[in-house]
């Protein structure tokens, strides 16, 4: 666990180097969904472990969270579609704390976006597919929660105007279509500083970018 981010990043980017190689196969394929070639649309949503990093992606600080939305699958050819998204996500990071004026808890560090991903997913085999591709976000609201003890004790709304509202990266991941369902995780590596340099903001987040590895359910129509 101590190295999970890491190790997924390295994970989603071996995916990539194997969708490459495996694209002339993948065409190859056929799944039940792409049957007819016919498009599907449809509604996800899953959990979120995100963080934020500067140089090196760990797990130290990791908060769990959530995103939902939609999906459309929609077939280039045989065992090949493109997927845009759109999503409610939330990102960010948490500090946790434990002394005799406080008590224990944890401040959670919330960033509100929605999300625009859009990703080539390549089938192998009849329900596994694989896909990589790129991701746009924009910045709704940003806030801190103070829970103690297992509630909330605080909560302070920051403005969303000192962050960066535009955020984008690379996204990879997996996932097993069964019928209408589907059933992934993915990685979403951030290329954007969340906080706007020479500001408090910036100070505070230590000119951190998005991490986050997102568990999902889809289905379609």
């Amino acid at each position: 666990m101590k190295n999970l981010m890491k190790i997924s990043l390295y994970a989603a980017l071996f995916g990539l180097c194997i969708m490459v190689s495996t694209s002339g196969y993948s065409q190859e394929q056929e799944s039940s969904n792409d049957v007819g070639l016919t498009p599907k649309f449809g509604i996800k949503g899953g959990l979120n472990l995100s963080n934020l990093y500067v140089n090196n992606v760990e797990d130290e600080n990791v908060k769990v969270s959530g995103h939902a939305g939609l999906f459309a699958k929609l077939p280039l050819g045989t065992g090949v579609s493109l997927m845009p998204e759109l999503l409610y996500t939330s990102k960010g990071s948490k500090v946790t704390y434990n002394n005799a004026l406080q008590g224990r808890g944890e401040y959670r560090f919330n960033l509100n976006y929605v999300e625009l991903p859009l990703t080539l997913v390549f089938n192998i085999g009849e329900h596994f597919n694989i896909h990589g591709g790129a991701y746009a976000a924009y910045l709704v609201s940003a806030n801190v929660k103070n829970l103690s003890d297992g509630t909330i004790s605080g909560f302070t709304d920051l403005r969303a105007d000192n962050f960066n509202r535009a955020d984008y990266g690379l996204v990879g991941g997996i996932g097993v279509d069964i019928e209408n369902v589907t059933i992934g995780a993915r990685y979403n590596y951030g290329m954007a500083q969340v906080g706007k340099s020479g500001t408090f903001t910036g100070d505070m987040t230590s000119d951190g970018k998005n991490s986050n590895i997102s568990v999902f359910l889809g289905f379609a129509f």
